[in-house]
């Protein structure tokens, strides 16, 4: 079940970022996911919005994040493991990333190891961004 969080709730997102994705119609976190999940999305929205393909992308691997059930309240948490996407959550290792969780916030604040375990599985159901492919490496000119 999605839950609709305010765009104010995105990291890093300016007041004149949100004044831009409002005027198209993108009220919410949820939105703005349906609207970038597709790299030709993002471009057009890019070029509609004057935001960046690379800051759209930022912002829409935040809302994927929030979109995994019971992880909102470990999410600042989670990114200062450098967990930044569902890619990098799908990376984990569901017992590693519990002791981090556990060492971090202690053991009676922490999620339970099949919490965890949950969270992965749905980095996995859940990804549907699509990553632009990195960018080849220029030719050497001698």
């Amino acid at each position: 079940m999605s839950v609709y969080r305010t765009l104010e709730y995105l990291r890093g997102i300016s007041a004149e970022d949100i004044r831009k994705l409002r005027a198209r119609g993108i009220q919410h976190t949820n939105q703005l996911l349906h609207r970038t999940s597709l790299g030709i999305d993002r471009d057009r929205l890019s070029k509609r919005t004057g935001i960046t393909t690379e800051r759209l992308l930022e912002f829409t691997h935040q809302c994927t994040l929030l979109e995994v059930s019971g992880m909102e309240r470990c999410l600042p948490i989670i990114r200062r493991f450098g967990i930044e996407s569902m890619g990098d959550l799908r990376a984990q290792d569901a017992d590693a990333l519990h002791a981090k969780l556990v060492d971090a916030v202690g053991l009676a604040g922490a999620p339970s190891l099949s919490d965890v375990q949950y969270w992965i599985s749905q980095a996995t159901a859940l990804d549907i961004v699509e990553v632009p492919e990195p960018a080849p490496p220029l030719p050497v000119v001698t």
